[in-house]
């Protein structure tokens, strides 16, 4: 018999989101494990720069954080999901200022705010331009202070769910995991749930602002046993990275006044008409398109990038609220910005889509949550504002760690899973979504024996499991993951990026679909089993394959142009056909692709969001 760790709650990832679900669930009475493949300070939340966006000065509301988030999704958000963050934020800020976070003050001792893209209020909470570190440490001091368990560079690789025919029959009973100093896998098993909060999918893409760990790893095990995938088109180029290494300069510079200046010195923002009354604080993906039409008419600077000027600032402002951004570009570009301006250029930063969830954290499978950048509940609809990302983690991290705890949230108003009213599509496609090659099957989609009891699902897992470890680290002559990677990370970089047309993203469809069939013969070249990277990079290209074929599915079906997804042969949103979340199931690894209706009623008729023109 298989060796299995028990717990009740079980939370996949230590950033942001696992950590306060984790602190959640243990307040609810929950014995709780933390299973990660990054030690918790590690986690990339902790690049997080500008702030958390919360509505608690006079002057401000709720409802005007809830407003500007609705228009900043470009109305495809959920308005039960966006007023819950928007209700939800004050408080669970507050919470966090009692536990130590260090927020940056005034001299009156208020907590300070800035204003942020998309906001018509300065409602951005901030530390320095180091916040997300600081509620990293914040939160992890208090999992230490609970004696919460932590398993420390575990990586997990496989859900352990049961195998009925329809996804919402299914209990997802726990994990499989890899440690990666032993190369032990090994079976976890929670009594209670599991709470996926594994962050992003940068490494997607060759230009990103997100850590080397951000492989889609969430997304891709919760789609391969059956819950569906949201709105994963929807991807958030930001507009200030490094040209380098993609590593992000805070929106807090343009929080606090800086300017962005073409090759000719034009404030373009304003100059050419991007946005007239906002400038560098539109919405990203407005100065994101922006940017890029500048540089590709010859206006950027060296063909690549424009200019961020803080230099007006003063040093004493820069250096009280914005010190690592002069670190970050001395260390990276050799420029010191307080005598010269930065170079930046959009670079992939952020998924607005994800896993399906409700408001309460829950999928379609009973026992399996999922909050943070890896889930789509959705607050972010088509393009997340700056500043509304810490703030999701810790409302969404918080009541996905009461949910599966046990805590009663009461019903929630946004559904999960497939209902027979949903609207199914086709895409027109060069190569045919057919089975995913012989990529290795989850043990819920095998075939073999119904299983319903926990421990035996969760051994035939670790099973399953040990076996595809056992081919990858066996098999000789094979493919490189690296080469792979490369090429799926190439192909979107060039054709599923800011500007997107459909003969690109059939050929990024083309590509990815010769990088599964070379991924059938993928091998592990490192034979030892102690801190074998090639292996845990290997079994995360797979989770990228899944993921990045999953973005380009959903931007080519999607004919429209809305928020972050810009479509070269639909130049305006099409709210009569396209007012719909954009929704992939496996399906054996053939995906099938259908929609459901955005939710744009609000808790009462004063609430319900019309859509609008969006201009800044």
């Amino acid at each position: 018999m298989t060796d299995i760790h028990e717990h009740d709650v079980l939370v996949i990832g230590a950033g942001g989101a696992g950590l306060r679900a984790a602190v959640a669930a243990h307040e609810a009475g929950a014995d709780v494990a933390m299973v990660t493949k990054l030690h918790p300070v590690r986690s990339h939340t902790g690049a997080a720069e500008g702030g958390i966006n919360a509505a608690l000065r006079e002057g401000d509301s709720w409802e005007l954080h809830a407003y500007d988030t609705m228009k900043g999704s470009d109305y495809l958000g959920d308005a039960p999901a966006i007023e819950t963050l928007a209700q939800d934020a004050p408080e669970d800020v507050i919470d966090l200022e009692h536990w130590g976070m260090p927020f940056s003050r005034e001299e009156d001792g208020t907590v300070s705010q800035r204003p942020f893209g998309g906001l018509s209020f300065a409602r951005t909470t901030y530390a320095g331009a180091e916040t997300g570190h600081h509620l990293l440490h914040t939160l992890y001091e208090q999992v230490v202070k609970r004696g919460i368990t932590v398993y420390d560079e575990w990586y997990v690789t496989r859900l352990a769910v049961t195998d009925e025919d329809d996804p919402a029959d299914r209990t997802c009973h726990g994990v499989v995991a890899i440690d990666v100093k032993t190369g032990e896998v090994a079976g976890f098993r929670a009594t209670s749930g599991v709470i996926l909060a594994t962050g992003g999918l940068g490494q997607a893409f060759d230009h990103t602002t997100n850590a080397v760990s951000c492989t889609g790893d969430g997304p891709a095990m919760a789609y391969r046993v059956g819950v569906p995938l949201e709105d994963m088109e929807f991807v958030q180029f930001h507009p200030t990275t490094l040209p380098s290494t993609g590593v992000l300069i805070s929106e807090g510079v343009r929080g606090e006044g800086g300017i962005l200046y073409n090759a000719e010195g034009e404030r373009f923002m304003f100059e050419g008409g991007y946005a007239n009354n906002d400038g560098e604080l539109a919405s990203r993906d407005v100065v994101s398109r922006a940017e890029l039409t500048e540089i590709n008419e010859g206006r950027g600077i060296e063909d690549e990038y424009v200019h961020l000027d803080m230099r007006h600032l003063g040093e004493e402002r820069i250096v009280d609220r914005l010190e690592n951004i002069l670190h970050l570009a001395a260390d990276f570009e050799g420029v010191d910005g307080l005598e010269e301006p930065m170079p930046v250029k959009p670079g992939q930063h952020y998924e607005m889509g994800g896993i399906e969830v409700d408001e309460n954290g829950e999928t379609v499978i009973d026992g399996l949550y999922a909050a943070g950048e890896c889930a789509c509940v959705s607050v972010h609809g088509s393009n997340r504002l700056g500043g509304n990302a810490l703030p999701e983690l810790i409302v969404f991290g918080k009541r996905a760690g009461l949910a599966a705890a046990g805590g009663d949230l009461g019903e929630a108003d946004i559904p999960t899973g497939r209902h027979d009213e949903f609207e199914t599509d086709s895409i027109d496609s060069p190569v045919p979504l057919g089975e995913a090659g012989s990529l290795d099957d989850e043990a819920v989609a095998d075939g073999g024996p119904a299983l319903s009891d926990a421990d035996s699902v969760v051994e035939a897992a670790v099973e399953a499991e040990t076996g595809r470890v056992e081919t990858l680290m066996d098999r000789e002559d094979g493919v490189n993951h690296a080469e792979i990677r490369a090429e799926v990370q190439r192909t979107m970089t060039e054709n599923v990026n800011v500007f997107r047309e459909a003969p690109g993203l059939k050929r990024a469809l083309e590509d990815i679909r010769a990088a599964r069939e070379r991924y059938a013969d993928v091998s592990v070249d490192d034979p030892s089993r102690t801190f074998n990277t090639d292996l845990i990079q290997t079994i995360e290209t797979r989770n990228i394959l899944d993921v990045a074929e999953a973005i380009t599915i959903g931007a080519l079906a999607r004919e429209e142009f809305r928020g972050a997804h810009w479509r070269a042969e639909f130049q305006e949103r099409r709210d009569e056909e396209w007012l719909k979340h954009t929704m992939l199931a496996w399906n054996g690894g053939s995906p099938d692709l259908y929609y459901k209706p955005v939710d744009l009623d609000g808790e009462n008729e004063e609430h319900t969001y019309e859509p609008k023109e969006r201009s800044y």
